[in-house]
């Protein structure tokens, strides 16, 4: 219980930054929507820079302890994730086809998990939501893998965008939510002498 206060005190005082964060997380999640492919370009090239980064750490990771007996796999890991990272960079489409086919394959895992734990609650309150989620996760997997590869275009950048867009959308609510908790003296500060 006291955990829930401090969480309610914090973001009452916090809620004007809370709020800044969320109007911005939006507009980068409306900017990402409205230009998904470059959004899901530029996400492939970070993705190529941090497996380039991984490959360089397996490298060091392998020549600080050359005596150890995984160094043949340390240098053939870092190898593999070196090319990997090196082949996106150079096409980053190829990198994006690749991000696109993770997301219809996470889309089709979490959906058929989400049906199979809404039929194992039934009889649980909003227990059919699970499956309706779970349906629509399905749906929109085929939908991107039957228009693939050139879903690969806009999936990516638009499944990123849209979660922006939710994430920044519920900051403001709490914000909001917040600044309505807030004291009068935290809402509004005083201007003067008795708030004149």
């Amino acid at each position: 219980m006291g955990s829930n206060d401090s969480l309610t005190s914090t973001l009452q005082s916090n809620w004007r930054m809370l709020l800044i964060a969320g109007i911005a997380v939006t507009v980068l999640g409306l900017v990402a929507t409205l230009a998904p492919f470059l959004v899901g370009i530029s996400i492939a090239l970070l993705v190529g820079v941090l497996l380039v980064g991984s490959a360089v750490f397996h490298f060091i990771g392998a020549f600080r302890g050359r005596g150890w007996k995984g160094f043949i796999w340390q240098i053939a890991l870092g190898v593999v994730t070196l090319i990997a990272g090196a082949a996106v960079l150079l096409n980053p489409m190829f990198g994006l086809m690749t991000l696109t086919l993770l997301v219809i394959g996470y889309l089709l895992a979490s959906g058929v998990v989400e049906v199979v734990m809404g039929i194992q609650l039934r009889g649980e309150r909003y227990w059919g939501l699970s499956i309706v989620s779970g349906l629509i996760g399905i749906a929109l997997a085929v939908m991107l893998w039957i228009g693939f590869p050139s879903t690969a275009l806009w999936a990516v950048g638009v499944l990123f965008g849209v979660n922006l867009l939710v994430t920044g959308g519920s900051m403001v609510v709490l914000a909001l939510g917040a600044r309505g908790l807030a004291t009068p003296s935290d809402a509004e500060p005083a201007t003067g002498v008795g708030g004149v």
